[in-house]
């Protein structure tokens, strides 16, 4: 097992590609990794960053979110 620390910067897409040592082949790889944002800290990433249920609370749904929709009124049972 190797402990590394790696600075990596998001394609277009916005994913990051980990560069394995050579030696490793194709082998499979287990990979835990911790996110943090290194520059930028008002870019609204720093509160993801900080785990699960970062946005517990900041996120609602509407009260009639279940109720049936008016465009599909013909299809109703």
């Amino acid at each position: 097992m190797s402990t590394f620390t790696a600075i990596l910067e998001p394609d277009a897409k916005g994913m990051l590609h980990l560069p394995v040592p050579t030696e490793w082949g194709n082998a499979r790889v287990r990979v835990k990794a911790e996110l943090e944002p290194l520059s930028g800290e008002g870019n609204g990433l720093s509160a993801l960053a900080k785990g699960f249920g970062c946005l517990r609370g900041r996120i609602s749904m509407s009260p009639d979110f279940d109720s049936p929709l008016e465009d599909f009124k013909d299809y109703a049972p």
